[in-house]
C-alpha cells in the first residue's frame, strides 16, 4: 500500500495514530517496525512521549503484519485482549516500535482458520531511540477467529 493510501487508510480508521504521525517503516514476513515522532502532537505535559501514544505505536506494530496476513483471507475477527507496557526510559526523541512475532502471528491466524476455535497470540513491540536505548516495551494480546461460515 503506498504511504498515500495507508496514511488516509490511518485517518479512516485510526484517527489518533494518524494524528500522532505513528508510520510503518518495515513490513516484513519477520519483523514490523513503526514510526512514533516526538513532538506537540505525541508530547505530554512533561516533554516525553505520552504513554497512550506509546502503546498505540506499539499495537500498530504488532497489528500491521495481522492486518498483511488477512488481506486476501476470508473474514476474520482481530481483537486486543490485552495491552501491557514498560516504559524504561523517557522517550524525548523519536521512538522506532519493533516486533519481531511477525511469525507467531501467521501462525495464530492459520490456526484460527485451520481449527475454526479463536486464537490468542502475545505479541511484543519495542520501542527503541535513535541511538538503539530502548524506551519501552508493549505487549499486544491479539485474538483472532475466521467467521462463521468462512470458508478455509
Amino acid at each position: 500500500m503506498s504511504p498515500a493510501l495507508f496514511s488516509f487508510y490511518l485517518l479512516r480508521h485510526l484517527p489518533a495514530a494518524w494524528f500522532m504521525g505513528v508510520r510503518p517503516v518495515e513490513i516484513s514476513d519477520t519483523r514490523c517496525c513503526v514510526r512514533l515522532p516526538y513532538g506537540w502532537r505525541s508530547q505530554n505535559p512533561f516533554r516525553s512521549i505520552y504513554f497512550a501514544a506509546q502503546c498505540a505505536a506499539g499495537e500498530m506494530a504488532s497489528g500491521l503484519p495481522a492486518l498483511a496476513a488477512l488481506r486476501h483471507r476470508p473474514s476474520c475477527s482481530m481483537l486486543v485482549l490485552r495491552v501491557e507496557a514498560e516504559f524504561l526510559k523517557k522517550a524525548d526523541r523519536t521512538l522506532v516500535f519493533t516486533c519481531t512475532d511477525v511469525p507467531l502471528i501467521c501462525e495464530a491466524i492459520e490456526r484460527a482458520f485451520d481449527t475454526g476455535a479463536p486464537q490468542t497470540v502475545r505479541a511484543l513491540a519495542v520501542g527503541a531511540m535513535p541511538d538503539g536505548t530502548e524506551a519501552a516495551r508493549v505487549w499486544v494480546t491479539w485474538s483472532f477467529r475466521a467467521k462463521t461460515g468462512a470458508p478455509r
